[in-house]
């Protein structure tokens, strides 16, 4: 068995698409000795039953009895590995297994921290889930230094110690592909990327929709709060400050006295730049307890 990597499925009623990924999946893990762990996130169709087809000495097995989401079954993964590395790809069929063996390689040569699979979609994709990932990612960079394209891919290579070290900041959702990038970027470690191939579905429906997205934003929202608060609070509290300056000095050049709307703008802009300043005391002390409870 190889030490270093552990590939890691999360499942949520995908037997058909395993009835034909499975196999290849466990001959190429034999072929290379990695270790494969696949986590069923509380799937209603025969997704179990087809997986207790196979040998135990085939995969590590995780079941969930419930559902706890993309993100949970991921950590559940992660959890029950001590590989040095692990790779997440998804249980539709889509990737390409010589991606597993190619984003290895490339973490070990370059010593990266971690490596995000860049899609090609070959035969493209629908406007709506497209205009969706721009959105998520051109707000993502605007509120962190992101030099990732594609941060929601769902084959990422990474460091296991370091993962197990933020899973408490990642969510269970369909988010945790964008914030666990985001907080390896966040926390200074080498984040790379290369580009992958991937296949159309075979079956099934994706799970990702319109409230998948406002998830995202939300959980993006979050992490940039928790590591670099005045990202957000500062461009608040400045452009309330000079909206108000640029009402409120006219009136006052022409003699009619202080604008109440211009000094209510100031004095917002001033509230969210002193909540930025309490909410950066507060992110250090969390980084603190993150470094404490990691040593």
């Amino acid at each position: 068995m190889n030490e270093k990597l552990s590939i890691i499925i999360p499942c949520y009623n995908e037997e058909n698409s395993l009835r034909n990924f499975l196999p290849e999946v466990i001959k190429f893990c034999r072929k290379h000795h990695f270790r494969l762990i696949l986590v069923d996130d509380g799937s209603t169709d025969n997704t179990q039953a087809l997986l207790k087809e196979y040998s135990p000495h085939d995969f590590t097995l995780i079941k969930n009895k419930v559902n706890r989401g993309y993100g949970g079954a991921i950590k559940a993964g992660i959890a029950a590995t001590d590989n040095i590395y692990i790779i997440t790809i998804d249980a539709d069929g889509q990737h390409y297994l010589e991606d597993v063996e190619k984003l290895y390689n490339e973490i070990i040569s370059k010593d990266a921290d971690m490596i995000v699979g860049r899609r090609n979609y070959a035969g493209g994709q629908s406007y709506y889930r497209g205009a969706g990932k721009w959105l998520i990612r051109k707000i993502a960079k605007l509120l962190l230094p992101l030099n990732i394209h594609d941060i929601n891919s769902g084959m990422k290579i990474y460091n296991t110690s370091l993962a197990k070290k933020y899973l408490h900041l990642c969510p269970d959702t369909m988010a945790y592909s964008d914030i666990i990038a985001m907080v390896f970027i966040s926390q200074k470690h080498l984040v790379l990327e290369t580009d992958i191939k991937v296949k159309p579905r075979a079956s099934g429906k994706s799970a990702v929709n319109t409230m998948t997205a406002f998830e995202t934003i939300r959980e993006i929202l979050n992490i940039v709060v928790l590591f670099n608060p005045m990202r957000i609070f500062l461009p608040i509290s400045l452009v309330s400050i000079l909206a108000s300056l640029c009402w409120g000095i006219p009136i006052i050049l022409k003699g009619r006295g202080v604008s109440v709307g211009a000094m209510l703008g100031i004095t917002t802009g001033l509230i969210f730049f002193f909540l930025g300043l309490l909410a950066e005391q507060l992110s250090l002390i969390r980084k603190g307890n993150i470094k404490d409870s990691n040593n």
